[in-house]
C-alpha cells in the first residue's frame, strides 16, 4: 500500500507558497555516531538511548542526525517500542538491556518491522490492527501493569514541578509584614515593659497614699500592652489562615488547569490518557488543533504544519515532513517540539522527551503560575490606597492635637516618669489604632476569597476558569455570542434522513419543524430497509466516503471513536446499516495517497485513494450548498450496474430539486452534509473542487441540550444578549436559534457572505438587532467580536476549533469547549466549559456577578465602621483626652477584627441568587460605590454616631448611673451596643440595592452563619471575662436587652434607607459636585475613548428604503464612528456595494430580496430595526431601552 512520496503533502514543502515556509533554525551540526558513543552510557539503564543522547537530538533539528541513531528504525528499537503498535499497555519492570551498539551496528534496511513506511522512502497513514496487541511484558510479583515504572525512572514523566507553595509560616510573615503593625507592636511592647515595671516595682512615697485608696489587685498596667499584642497575633493568624485555604483553592484550581488528554497507540489500539502518563516511547496522535504534549520525531503523517512561535518567537508556520524522507532527503524538518500548536494536517509522532525535559517543559520551569491581579482588584487598591492617605492624615491630626494636649497637661500628671511615659504612649498607640482602623487590610482579601470561592464553585458547576480577571468580567458581560453544536446542542449527532442521488431517500423516526412545516415524510423507507436496497457499488461508495474520507479514529470500544461528532455520525451509520468493519482495517485496506483536511473557511474535506484499476478517485465531503455547488454529475439507480456506478449530469432543474431537499432539512434542526466524488486518470496534484459527481446528502440531528432554553431565557432576563454564531447551514441555525429562543420578533438573521459585504457604518447599525450570523468563518467571528466591543459592548464568546482561537484572545471572555473543543482553542480561551453545556455560561454569569457584589458588600460594611469608628474614636479624644475615648485600644482593635478579616470571609462567600439575574450587566466605567450604597453608609454611619455619642456623654444622666462600677457599665454597655451594631449591619450589607429581602441566599452560606457565631461568642466573652485587658465590666440583663435593642434597629433603619429613593439623592449629589473647583476633580480618563462626533451617513443609507416603503424609521447617524473597520481588521468594500436599508426592509414586509438575510417573521411592521442604539454616549447597543422595546427578547411566563 505505500504510495509515492511526491504525493504526500506533508512531504513536499516546495510545492508550497515561498512565504508561508518557516525553516526552523538548526542548534548544531548534524550527530554523528562517534558523538553518541563518547557520552556516558548508564549501565543499569534498560534502554540504549538515554536522556541525554534525546536530547542532543532534539536540539539539533538536523534530520541528519537521524542517522547516528540508526534511523526512526534504531529510535525505536533503543526505547523498547514499537512503530505501529506503540508501547505494550501491560509494560511495567523491564528487563534485560539493549545496548548502544547493537542499534548502531544494526543495518536499517535488514529490518523494517518497527517502520511506518516503505524502503522507498514513502510514508501513508497507517493503522494498527484493532485485534492484534502486543505481547505481554515480563513482570516480577511486585509489578504493577501499565505503569511504565522503568520507562519512567529513566526518562522522568511528562509533568512540570511547579513552584512550591507558601508555607504557613512564609503567610505569618507576609500578613504581618507591615509599617503599621510594627509600630504598634513597637508601641504596645514598650506599654507592656513599662507596665511590668510599674506593676513588681514598690510605689513611691508620693503614690503610697493613692495606692492604699485602690482595690487589691488594680496594679496590672500591663495588661493593656498585652491585650494589644494577643490581638494582632490573632488578625495575623486569621489573616494567614485565609490566605492559606484561599492558595490552597487557587493551587487546586491551577492543577486542574493543567489537565490535559492525548490519544496514544498502546498494544495497537488507540488509548485516550492524560497528557501527564505520556511516556517516552509513546506513539502519539495528533490532529489540527491539538498542542503538542511532549518532543518527538513524526513517524507518519499528511499536510502536518506546526505554529512554533511559542518556542522560537519566529511567526510563520513550519511543515513537519516525516522522519524517513527527511532523513532520505537530508532536508525538511520531522522534529515536533512540545508546546507547539498543530494548526493542520493529522499523523502520529514518537515521543522523546517528556516533562522538564522538553522544550516547553524547560521553559515552563522558569514560567510557573501566579495569581495575577484582576481588574476589580485594581480598582479597589486605588480605593484602599485613598483611604490609607486619608487615615494617616488622620492618625497624624490626632497625634499632633493630642499630643499638644499631653504636653499641656504634663505637669497635673501624677506618678513620675513611668506615668508620664505611660500617658505619652496611650497618645501614640492611640492615634496608631485610629490609622489600623483606616487602614481596609480586609478589602483586596474579600476579593481574593471571592474569586477563591467562586472558581472553586464555578468548577463544580462545569467552568474551569484559566484567568481569574475573567471570572469577574463575565458578570458584566452585555452579550454572548455563542456556537450551536455541542453548545446548545448536545453534540450526540445522529444520521435521521438522507438523500441519495436526486430521488432515493430515507428517514428515521419523526422528525418535525419547528417554523415551517412540510409534508408527512412517514411514507419514506426507514435507513436499514433503504441501504439494503441499493446495489454493491453504491454501498461500497458510501462505505469508502465514510471510513476513508475521515480522521476520526476508534477506540478501544468497538463502535466508538474520537474525532468530529459529525464525522463520527456518518461512521457509526456505516458500521450499523453498511455493514463496515474496522475502520483501521477499511484503511488499511485502501491505499490513501493523500488527504485535504477540514478547513473551517472552505467547509470541505477530501481523501485521494488509488482504485484498484490503477486510476485515482477523490471523495469530498463537506457543507452542502459547497459540495453541491461544485458538482456536475450526479449519481443514479441502475439495477443492471450491480457493480459500477451510473451517473447522469446534474440539470438545474435537478439541483434545485436537491437544494430544496436540503434545505428542507435545515429547516427541520438537522445538519447537512453531502458527499461527491471525482475520478482522475493520473494522481492530481492539487486536487480542485470542481467538477464532482454528487453522491448524497445526510440530515444529521443534534438534539437541544436539556435546560439550555431556560438558560438563554436567564441570560436574556439578565440583560445580557444572546447571538448565535455558528458555521452552520442559514435554515438549520434560524431554526435552532428560534427553538430555544435566541432568534425573536425584532431580530435579524445573516449568513457569512452577506455579513462580509456590509461596511462598518452598515453593521453599525445591524450589529444591535443581529441574533443569529450562519455559515460564518473564523474570521466574521473575529469581525463582529471587534466591531461589538468597539460599541462599548463586553462580550463573552463560545469556540472550539483551531481557527475560534482569535476569536476567543479579541473577546473580553473567551470560552473553550472542554470535551469537544481543541487544545489551541482551550489555550487562547478564560474558560473553558467542561461539559460545553450553554447552561454553564449561564452560571458563570452568577457567579461573576457574585464576586463583583461581595467586594461592593465588603466596601459597604468597611466604610460604614470607618467613618463611624474614625469620628468616634477621634472626636471623644479631642474632647476628653486619650483616657475619655469612646473606645480602648484593644476595643478598636477587636472591631477591628470584625470589620476586616471576618466581614471579608462572610461577605466574600455567598452564592449567587436568583436576585442577582435580574439586575442589567454594569458598564465598564461604572463606579464600585454607588448612590444607594452611599445612601446606606452615611445612613447608618449617621445612627450609629448619634447612639454612641449620646450614650457617651449623656448616658449617665439618662440611665442615672453615678458610681464608678455604673459609669464603668455604662461604657462597656456603649462598646457592646456598637459591636452589636455591626453584628446586624454585617446582614444588612448582604444586600447593596434597594431590595428588603437581606437573608436572600444566608442559608447557603455557612461561613456566614460561623463568622456570625464567632462574632457573637467572641463580644459575650469579652463582656464577661475581657475585665481589665478590654475595659469591659459585667452587665446586667436590662443593659443587654439595652445593647441588642439599638444593635438590632440596624435593621429597620436599613428598610427606611432602602425605601429614600436615589434620585434626589443623586440630583443632590451633582449639585455639590458642581460647586467643587473643577481641578479638584479633574483625572485622566483611562477606561473610555472620547465618542466621536456622528456622521450623517444613516440618512443617506435609509433614505432610499424610506421612499420605497414609507417607514417610519428615525435613524439619526450611526451608531458608532468609522473607526471599527481598522478595529475589525478587514478590508471591506465601499458603502454603496449593499442596500442593507432595502434588503432589511424587503424582509421585513415579505418581498422578496436579496438571499442571506431576514428578518423575523413575528417582527410588527412599524419596527425601525436600523437606528442609532448607541445613543450617542457609551451605552452598549444591547443595553439601549428603545432597542429593547421593540424586541421581544424574553417570554412571559
Amino acid at each position: 500500500m505505500a504510495a509515492p512520496a511526491d504525493a504526500i503533502t506533508s512531504a513536499t514543502p516546495e510545492r508550497l507558497p515561498r512565504q508561508t515556509l518557516q525553516s526552523p533554525p538548526v542548534a548544531t551540526p548534524a550527530l554523528q555516531p562517534s558523538d553518541l558513543l563518547s557520552s556516558p552510557e548508564d549501565e543499569a539503564s534498560a534502554f540504549a538511548f538515554t536522556p541525554t543522547h534525546l536530547h542532543q537530538l532534539i536540539e539539533s533539528r538536523n534530520a541528519a542526525s537521524l542517522h547516528a541513531f540508526g534511523g526512526i528504525a534504531g529510535l525505536a528499537r533503543g526505547l523498547r517500542t514499537d512503530l505501529k503498535a506503540g508501547l505494550s499497555a501491560d509494560e511495567d519492570i523491564l528487563e534485560g538491556k539493549v545496548t548502544l551498539s547493537s542499534i548502531l551496528s544494526h543495518d536499517p534496511n535488514t529490518d523494517s518491522s518497527a517502520q511506518g513506511f516503505g524502503h522507498d522512502g514513502t510514508t501513508s497513514i497507517t493503522h494498527p490492527p484493532a485485534q492484534q496487541p502486543l505481547p505481554r511484558q515480563r513482570s516480577t510479583p511486585a509489578s504493577k501493569p501499565g505503569a511504565y515504572t522503568t520507562r519512567r525512572t529513566t526518562f522522568h514523566t511528562n509533568a512540570t514541578p511547579r513552584k512550591p507553595p507558601k508555607s504557613f509560616l512564609r503567610l505569618l510573615w507576609l500578613a504581618y509584614n507591615d509599617k503599621l503593625m510594627f509600630l504598634l507592636t513597637i508601641s504596645a511592647t514598650i506599654s507592656l515593659t513599662l507596665g511590668i515595671y510599674q506593676s513588681v516595682s514598690p510605689p513611691s512615697p508620693a503614690q503610697s497614699d493613692t495606692a492604699e485608696e485602690e482595690e487589691p489587685g488594680s496594679n496590672i498596667e500591663y495588661i493593656e500592652g498585652l491585650a494589644i499584642l494577643l490581638a494582632i497575633i490573632v488578625i495575623v493568624l486569621a489573616t494567614a489562615c485565609n490566605d492559606f485555604a484561599k492558595n490552597a483553592k487557587f493551587a487546586r484550581l491551577n492543577a486542574r488547569k493543567a489537565e490535559r488528554t492525548a490519544t496514544v497507540t498502546r498494544s495497537g489500539r488507540h488509548v485516550t490518557v492524560s497528557a501527564a502518563d505520556v511516556a517516552v516511547g509513546d506513539v502519539l496522535h495528533v490532529e489540527a488543533g491539538d498542542v503538542v504534549p511532549a518532543d518527538g520525531v513524526l513517524v507518519e503523517g499528511f499536510g502536518v504544519r506546526c505554529d512554533e512561535s511559542a518556542l522560537t518567537g519566529e511567526g510563520g508556520l513550519v511543515d513537519k515532513v516525516c522522519a524517513s524522507v527527511a532523513a532520505e532527503r537530508q532536508r525538511g524538518c520531522c522534529f515536533i517540539l512540545g508546546g507547539t500548536k498543530v494548526e493542520t494536517g493529522v499523523g502520529s509522532y514518537l515521543v522523546l522527551q517528556v516533562g522538564a525535559n522538553s522544550s516547553y517543559g524547560r521553559i515552563m520551569m522558569a514560567l510557573q503560575d501566579e495569581v495575577e491581579e484582576t481588574p476589580l482588584q485594581q480598582r479597589l487598591g486605588l480605593i484602599a490606597k485613598r483611604i490609607i492617605q486619608f487615615g494617616l492624615v488622620a492618625g497624624i491630626v490626632a497625634f499632633t492635637v493630642l499630643l499638644i494636649r499631653f504636653l499641656v497637661d504634663m505637669d497635673r500628671i501624677e506618678g513620675g516618669a513611668e506615668a508620664k511615659g505611660m500617658a505619652f504612649l496611650d497618645v501614640l498607640i492611640l492615634s496608631i489604632t485610629v490609622v489600623v482602623i483606616a487602614v481596609p487590610e480586609g478589602l483586596p482579601l474579600t476579593v481574593t476569597l471571592a474569586l477563591a470561592f467562586a472558581t472553586t464553585r464555578m468548577l463544580k458547576d462545569n467552568n474551569l476558569v484559566r484567568i481569574l480577571r475573567s471570572c469577574e468580567t463575565m458578570g458584566n458581560a452585555t452579550t454572548i455570542c455563542s456556537d450551536k453544536t455541542g453548545t446548545l446542542t448536545q453534540n450526540e449527532m445522529s444520521v435521521v434522513a438522507g438523500t441519495l442521488g436526486t430521488s432515493e431517500e430515507f428517514a428515521d423516526g419523526s422528525f418535525t419543524s419547528t417554523r415551517r412545516k412540510t409534508d408527512d415524510r412517514s411514507a419514506l423507507p426507514s435507513a436499514g430497509n433503504f441501504i439494503r436496497s441499493l446495489p454493491k457499488a453504491f454501498r461500497d461508495l458510501l462505505e469508502a466516503s465514510f471510513a476513508l474520507n475521515s480522521t476520526a479514529i476508534e477506540t478501544s470500544n468497538p463502535g466508538e471513536f474520537i474525532g468530529s461528532n459529525t464525522e463520527t455520525a456518518l461512521l457509526k451509520f456505516g458500521l450499523i446499516h453498511l455493514g463496515m468493519g474496522p475502520v483501521s482495517e477499511e484503511r488499511s485496506n485502501a491505499e490513501i495517497v493523500q488527504m485535504i483536511p477540514f478547513d473551517a473557511k472552505k467547509k470541505w474535506m477530501a481523501v485521494v485513494v488509488k482504485l484498484p484499476t490503477g486510476r485515482y478517485r477523490m471523495l469530498a465531503k463537506g457543507a452542502s450548498e459547497v459540495i453541491l455547488e461544485n458538482c456536475s454529475e450526479v449519481v443514479r439507480r441502475d439495477e443492471q450496474e450491480e457493480l459500477d456506478i451510473a451517473t447522469e449530469t446534474l440539470t438545474p432543474e435537478k439541483m434545485s430539486q436537491l437544494d430544496n431537499a436540503m434545505q428542507e432539512y435545515a429547516n427541520r434542526s438537522l445538519r447537512v452534509v453531502a458527499i461527491a466524488y471525482k475520478d482522475f486518470d493520473d494522481h492530481p496534484e492539487s486536487p480542485e473542487l470542481s467538477g464532482l459527481v454528487f453522491i448524497g446528502a445526510f440530515g444529521i440531528r443534534d438534539p437541544l441540550r436539556p435546560g439550555v432554553i431556560e438558560a438563554v431565557r436567564s441570560c436574556q432576563k439578565a440583560g445580557v444578549f444572546v447571538r448565535m454564531v455558528t458555521g452552520d447551514n442559514f435554515f438549520t441555525a434560524t431554526a435552532i436559534a428560534e427553538e430555544c429562543g435566541i432568534y425573536t420578533a425584532g431580530g435579524v438573521a445573516m449568513d457569512g457572505p452577506t455579513f462580509r459585504k456590509l461596511t462598518p457604518p452598515q453593521l453599525d447599525l445591524v450589529a444591535p438587532r443581529l441574533q443569529v450570523l450562519a455559515r460564518s468563518t473564523p474570521d466574521d467571528k473575529v469581525r463582529l467580536v471587534r466591531h461589538l466591543k468597539g460599541l462599548n459592548e463586553i462580550v463573552a464568546v463560545t469556540g472550539d476549533g483551531t481557527n475560534d482561537a482569535l476569536a476567543l484572545k479579541a473577546a473580553d471572555i473567551g470560552f473553550s469547549m472542554g470535551l469537544s473543543g481543541t487544545e489551541v482553542a482551550k489555550e487562547a480561551s478564560s474558560i473553558v466549559l467542561m461539559d460545553d453545556n450553554f447552561a454553564s455560561i449561564a452560571k458563570s454569569i452568577g457567579w461573576g456577578r457574585a464576586v463583583n457584589e461581595a467586594a461592593k458588600k465588603f466596601l459597604q460594611f468597611q466604610f460604614t465602621i470607618n467613618i463611624s469608628a474614625g469620628l468616634l474614636t477621634v472626636i471623644s479624644a479631642f474632647v476628653g483626652g486619650p483616657d475619655d475615648s469612646a473606645f480602648s485600644v484593644v476595643q478598636l482593635l477587636w472591631i477591628n477584627l470584625i470589620m476586616d478579616t471576618f466581614a471579608a470571609l462572610a461577605l466574600a462567600t455567598d452564592f449567587p441568587t436568583p436576585g442577582l439575574m435580574l439586575k442589567k450587566p454594569e458598564p465598564r466605567t461604572a463606579p464600585v460605590l454607588n448612590t444607594t450604597m452611599w445612601k446606606m453608609i452615611f445612613g447608618q454611619a449617621i445612627y450609629q454616631i448619634a447612639v454612641i455619642f449620646t450614650l457617651h456623654y449623656a448616658g449617665a444622666q439618662i440611665f442615672g448611673y453615678s458610681s464608678a462600677e455604673q459609669l464603668d457599665q455604662l461604657q462597656t454597655m456603649t462598646f457592646n451596643i456598637y459591636v452589636w451594631m455591626q453584628f446586624f449591619n454585617q446582614t444588612n450589607s448582604r444586600r447593596i440595592d434597594n431590595n428588603l429581602n437581606i437573608f436572600e441566599g444566608v442559608h447557603r452560606n455557612p461561613w456566614f452563619m460561623l463568622v456570625q457565631a464567632v462574632t457573637l461568642a467572641g463580644q459575650v466573652v469579652i463582656v464577661f471575662v475581657g475585665g481589665a485587658a478590654f475595659h469591659t465590666t459585667r452587665l446586667t440583663g436590662a443593659q443587654w436587652g439595652w445593647s441588642m435593642l439599638f444593635g438590632g434597629l440596624t435593621i429597620p433603619i436599613g428598610v427606611l434607607l432602602r425605601l429614600v429613593p436615589d434620585e434626589p439623592l443623586r440630583a443632590f449629589a451633582l449639585r455639590v459636585k458642581r460647586m467643587i473647583p473643577a481641578a479638584w476633580l479633574r483625572r485622566r480618563r483611562i477606561d473610555a475613548e472620547p465618542v466621536a462626533e456622528k456622521p450623517s451617513l444613516a440618512r443617506r443609507l435609509t433614505r432610499p428604503a424610506k421612499k420605497l416603503f414609507g417607514s417610519r424609521s428615525t435613524v439619526e447617524g450611526p451608531a458608532v464612528n468609522e473607526s471599527h473597520a481598522s478595529q475589525a481588521g478587514t478590508v471591506l468594500p465601499d458603502v454603496e456595494t449593499y442596500d442593507l436599508t432595502g434588503s432589511i426592509e424587503a424582509a421585513k414586509h415579505g418581498l422578496e430580496g436579496p438571499a442571506g438575510i431576514e428578518v423575523h417573521p413575528d417582527t410588527r411592521k412599524d419596527d425601525p430595526i436600523l437606528f442609532d442604539a448607541c445613543d450617542g454616549n457609551l451605552t452598549p447597543p444591547s443595553q439601549n431601552p428603545e432597542s429593547l422595546r421593540w424586541m421581544q427578547v424574553t417570554k412571559t411566563e
